[in-house]
């Protein structure tokens, strides 16, 4: 049916009906076209706008970034100004921090050198200490003897004494034999001499084995052997008490100086019997310590030094008159001679007035009888006169002017 009513169409419809399709098509296909442009252009102009929010964001970015890049070339001019600031007000901080480590480097390099030569020294003081050590184990040992212990003291006394300005042989004697009141030979360490032939006995044999002992052993064994020193010590005082020293001499004060070598020696035992020096002391036992043993041994040193001012004076005061009476002696032969003098000149004045009086007259008449011409001289007579004495020591009047004309003491005057 429907291929009969095609073929039925006259060709003017078919034309005019292609025609309409056709412009149904072209119009269906513009709207299509301008339908898709709208959409496309919407998207345009969105894209466009996003594209000009992004323009204003990327100038608002440049401004921002133009402004920050101008505050940090501000702040970049301001550091460059502060830095140049700095450097000129740090410029001479900066010569003196160079000075100052220079002069730290000096002074490490100081400090190591002083360092190395403190540990020399160090190491030095190190075998010092070993050897005094060494030495003071040795002497130890050897002052355990008792020979060696009393030649010991008796050095030590030997130097406190010659420190005291005293002379052997002449101020103080060792090992002086002598005999006590008991009939007994005594020989004491040393006797020194007093002004008045008076003299001091000191001992120097003082004990120290259980002192020394007691210094190499533990703290709770060192007390016993301290009371053993001290009893030692004791014993020693009642052993020179019974030897009565002092009776020996006959000018000597009842007392003996019992030298104990060391200060400490002497401590110790007083420490553990502190009756020891007053027991000794009424057993005429004067225990010494170095220290005392000085003093005693200055005091005696200006004793004999106020007795020899003393013998000075004396003499000064003998030979003061001496000279007095030799001056007086002087004196009175001082006026004998005046005297003398008065009568010669008397004598001579007495010789003048006869030759011109008597002599001279006669003679005088051998030139009037012109046996002579030439006139005789005369002489004048002699006007000065010895002066006189007036000083009372010198006329006899003085307190000892009487003595005046004695002689001298080998018998003749002046």
């Amino acid at each position: 049916m429907d291929s009969a009513t095609t073929s039925g169409l006259s060709p003017w419809l078919a034309a005019l009906l292609a025609a309409l399709a056709l412009v149904v098509g072209v119009a269906l296909g513009w709207a299509a076209a301008r339908s898709r442009g709208g959409t496309e252009l919407a998207l345009a102009r969105q894209r466009a706008g996003s594209m000009a929010e992004r323009a204003d964001r990327a100038e608002a970015e440049a401004e921002r970034a133009r402004a920050q890049a101008d505050e940090l070339q501000t702040e970049a001019r301001r550091r460059a100004l502060a830095e140049r600031d700095t450097a000129t007000t740090l410029g001479p901080l900066r010569a003196s921090l160079e000075r100052v480590e220079k002069q730290v480097t000096a002074l490490e390099r100081d400090r190591v050198e002083q360092f190395g030569e403190l540990g020399e020294r160090l190491l030095q003081v190190a075998a010092s200490t070993e050897r005094l050590d060494a030495s003071t184990t040795s002497l130890a040992g050897s002052l355990a003897a008792s020979g060696v212990r009393g030649t010991w003291g008796e050095t030590q006394l030997r130097r406190l004494v010659e420190h005291a300005g005293l002379v052997r042989q002449v101020d103080f004697d060792e090992q002086v034999r002598a005999t006590s009141q008991h009939d007994k030979q005594v020989r004491p360490d040393m006797v020194v001499r007093l002004p008045g032939e008076r003299v001091v006995v000191l001992d120097a044999k003082a004990p120290m084995t259980a002192f020394l002992a007691a210094q190499d052993v533990d703290d709770a064994d060192r007390p016993e052997l301290l009371a053993r020193h001290a009893r030692a010590l004791r014993t020693h005082v009642d052993t020179l008490a019974g030897k009565a020293y002092w009776s020996a001499f006959t000018r000597s004060p009842q007392f003996v100086v019992c030298f104990v070598p060391t200060d400490a020696t002497l401590a110790a035992a007083l420490q553990h019997d502190a009756a020891l020096f007053d027991d000794a002391l009424r057993r005429h036992v004067l225990l010494a310590s170095p220290t005392t043993t000085m003093a005693l041994l200055r005091t005696v040193a200006l004793v004999w030094q106020h007795e020899q001012v003393g013998q000075n004076a004396e003499e000064v005061l003998a030979l003061g008159r001496e000279l007095h009476d030799r001056i007086a002696t002087s004196a009175g032969h001082l006026q004998s001679m005046g005297r003398q003098l008065t009568r010669t000149v008397e004598s001579y004045n007495a010789l003048v007035g006869s030759l011109e009086s008597r002599v001279l007259v006669s003679a005088r008449r051998f030139h009037d009888l012109g046996l002579t011409h030439d006139d005789l001289g005369g002489g004048e007579g002699v006007t000065a006169s010895p002066r006189p004495l007036t000083a009372p020591e010198l006329t006899g009047s003085g307190p000892r002017g009487e003595r005046g004309s004695e002689p001298g003491p080998t018998g003749e005057a002046g």
